[in-house]
């Protein structure tokens, strides 16, 4: 008598994210899948990779087989090296013209492969693969990776529900109130796609992500935050669809308390040694993120600015500014005792996490702000653009972690700022909400804390819908 075949092992529940190319938008993207992998997901992740895009060592080896990485490629996708790639509007134009051909075939390897995809995340910013997604029958979660107070005014804006100042309007003259937001002015919201061309290729992808009716969002609206921050907006924007705290997406490594991390992370910039011989809240972290270009006139007043500080500093210029700081310069910022360092990269949010950095001078990309919050450090802001100005302006008025220095930097501002925050009347008391904030971001990403009862909640769904219980 013949034995009945075996019955196959049902395929592992399987996510698969997909990132536009910008280390902003890979970061946090990584970190979700991270978190995704740990609670027993297959996870995937892809983006059209090009140079300067940095993966961790852990994810580009396949991190036990959980958190895989799998470069988009096919439909004409350029190579990685391609010099097209640094435009960011070319790129963009390019990958949502050559995106969608490559993830179907993505899609369908993972699945000859016996790696079926069960759901799709993708950032917003990236509408292509959400809508292929839905094209190959396949649910779908969208990752926003600023924060919720920009969320809501973009999606308000997009629906018009509510009054915005019109482009030509005078500075200052009008104020826009949205549910659970302190009112914006016209210069908050100026840096913002909603005063951009209507062919802007950027507010038309926002448009594709926000403006359809509540049914066509995604079920899953992931935000890179977390309760305790932004809990008045939240609950604004849960009136009109689910709002999901997740944030903030900060690493494991990425200690809080001086616990060293592991040795290949901990080597992985150089820094970590640096700052241990140096006392608690006494450097100075400057960083301006993957793509805040400062001119050489700004890059002079920095370095004169640290110098006039008289404080250990650690200041990131990227190799394609590299140029801009004059050996002179950095000499005179270092000083003969040589108190200052300059990489051109390091690990962020583990130099953040460090108890010898007392302040962070920052542009305030939300990322910057979240980690910045995660590690307990006040800051002095100097935001650019899009999103920055509303970012400063929650950390300095709303949250009392810092003070506001203008853009560009110039020397003397820089000075008085770092002493404000270091060592001003105010000081010991942004310090100490700093820390509080730092304590709330650790405890909503921990077991059972707010955002990862919606991680796990989010997970448990996955699970029941490929039958894994």
């Amino acid at each position: 008598m013949t034995s009945p075949p075996a019955q196959q092992p049902r395929p592992r529940p399987h996510v698969l994210l997909v990132a536009a190319p910008f280390q902003s938008h890979v970061n946090p993207l990584l970190r979700l899948g991270r978190r995704l992998a740990a609670k027993g997901l297959l996870v995937t992740f892809t983006t059209a990779l090009r140079a300067g895009i940095r993966l961790a060592p852990g994810d580009a080896d396949g991190n036990g087989g959980r958190l895989r990485v799998e470069v988009l490629r096919g439909g004409g996708i350029w190579a990685p090296d391609d010099p097209r790639f640094r435009v960011a509007g070319d790129m963009a134009r390019h990958v949502q013209a050559a995106g969608p051909a490559a993830l179907e075939e993505l899609v369908r390897g993972q699945a000859e492969a016996g790696r079926p995809v069960t759901c799709v995340v993708a950032n917003a910013f990236v509408p292509w693969a959400l809508r292929v997604a839905g094209d190959l029958g396949l649910p779908r979660a969208m990752l926003w990776i600023q924060s919720c107070a920009l969320l809501s005014v973009y999606y308000h804006h997009v629906h018009a529900l509510a009054a915005f100042p019109d482009a030509d309007a005078p500075g200052g003259s009008v104020a826009v109130a949205l549910p659970g937001i302190p009112d914006l002015e016209y210069d908050d919201l100026k840096p913002l796609l909603i005063y951009v061309s209507g062919h802007d290729l950027w507010r038309q992808m926002l448009l594709e992500d926000l403006g359809g009716d509540r049914e066509a969002m995604p079920p899953w609206v992931f935000v890179n935050t977390f309760e305790e921050l932004e809990h008045r907006a939240i609950e604004g924007l849960r009136e009109h669809f689910p709002v999901i705290p997740i944030g903030p997406l900060i690493d494991p490594d990425d200690k809080a308390d001086g616990e060293s991390s592991s040795p290949a992370a901990a080597a992985a910039d150089g820094c970590a040694a640096w700052l241990d011989a140096r006392p608690p809240r006494s450097v100075v972290f400057v960083a301006f993120g993957s793509l805040v270009n400062n001119d050489s006139d700004e890059v002079s007043e920095i370095a004169a600015g640290l110098a006039a500080t008289g404080r250990p500093f650690l200041w990131v210029v990227r190799e394609d500014n590299r140029a801009l700081l004059s050996a002179d310069a950095l000499a005179a910022a270092c000083g003969r005792d040589r108190r200052g360092k300059v990489v051109p990269w390091c690990a962020q949010g583990r130099v953040l996490a460090h108890p010898a950095v007392g302040c962070f001078v920052t542009h305030c990309g939300w990322n910057s702000t979240a980690e910045a919050l995660a590690g307990g450090v006040p800051v002095v802001a100097s935001p650019r653009w899009s999103d920055q100005r509303i970012n400063a302006r929650f950390l300095v008025d709303v949250h009392g972690v810092g003070a506001r220095a203008p853009t560009p930097l110039t020397r003397d501002a820089l000075r008085e700022r770092v002493e404000e925050v270091m060592g001003g009347p105010e000081a010991e008391a942004m310090a100490r909400r700093a820390a509080s904030w730092r304590e709330k971001a650790r405890a909503a990403v921990r077991g059972g804390g707010s955002s990862d009862q919606g991680v796990q909640a989010f997970v448990d769904q996955i699970r029941r819908a490929g039958g894994w219980h």
